[in-house]
């Protein structure tokens, strides 16, 4: 799931370089928290008007999950 975040994201942004994303461990209702840091001067790009490019991201990321049996939530740090 890393992996797929780290592709969405990094061809999003100005400098990927920055980019980190980190996972927690599984809650005990068994949902794994992503966050996802990128640089200050990119943080619009990722975010989007109104959020839909965030919105984008957390629905290819559920689907993607649901379809390897995960919960997923992510955040935007």
């Amino acid at each position: 799931m890393q992996e797929l975040l780290a592709i969405m994201v990094k061809g999003l942004v100005d400098d990927p370089d920055s980019v980190s994303i980190e996972a927690d461990a599984p809650s005990e209702n068994g949902t794994t928290v992503y966050h996802i840091h990128v640089a200050e001067n990119d943080m619009g790009r990722i975010i989007g008007k109104q959020g839909r490019i965030a919105k984008a991201i957390r629905t290819i990321a559920r689907s993607a999950a649901i379809r390897s049996g995960e919960k997923i939530m992510i955040e935007i740090d």
